[in-house]
């Protein structure tokens, strides 16, 4: 079995939503959770969280997570968890937003199982069709599928409604070590600015 970890990106300023990954939720920070909801996966050999402040540091100490301090100039989530990965020797590398508090284990299990067939090299998950209601909803990626199931575009922006094709993305990714570091050295589109 490949080993496979989850990395959570954890930028401290987020620009919707200011600290969101230190809101507290039960007494504990968003980003806790995620964690130990990641931490549930039967298929990750170990979960970090990518910080990139002090302050996030200290949030967090009190909760016994594993935490690596990182850049704080990264333009990306996915960025940040390549530079964990360096130092890592990795073969899956699965990317847990850290503001989905409820992520399903399985879903990572689900992704990190594909990604053992050498032939995939990157996965991602999508939720079942979306309402009009989360279809306009700025705060929610959405992500359109091909006939084959392939992801074309992800975006933010309304959609209209009669717009087929769009499913709720679920906030995770997993690649391999090798497809994340060519990744990394793509330029920027910018749908991946705006996203």
């Amino acid at each position: 079995m490949p080993k496979a970890i989850g990395i959570i990106p954890a930028r401290l300023h987020s620009t919707r939503f200011p600290k969101k990954i230190l809101h507290l939720i039960d007494g504990k920070p968003m980003v806790v959770h995620v964690y130990e909801q990641a931490k549930k996966a039967k298929s990750l050999d170990d979960v970090i969280i990518a910080i990139d402040s002090k302050e996030t540091e200290l949030a967090l100490k009190p909760f016994k997570v594993k935490t690596v301090m990182t850049s704080d100039k990264h333009i990306s989530g996915t960025d940040r968890i390549e530079e964990v990965s360096r130092e890592i020797e990795v073969d899956i590398i699965v990317n847990i937003q850290g503001d989905e508090p409820m992520i399903d284990p399985r879903l990572i299990d689900t992704l990190v199982n594909e990604l053992s067939d050498s032939s995939i090299d990157l996965a991602t998950v999508g939720a079942m069709k979306m309402d009009a209601k989360s279809l306009n909803d700025v705060n929610t990626v959405k992500v359109l599928l091909d006939r084959d199931g392939f992801a074309v575009n992800f975006r933010r922006e309304p959609v209209e409604t009669e717009a087929g094709g769009y499913y709720h993305h679920m906030g995770i990714y997993a690649y391999t070590k090798s497809t994340l570091e060519r990744f990394v050295k793509l330029e920027a589109s910018e749908k991946e600015k705006e996203l």
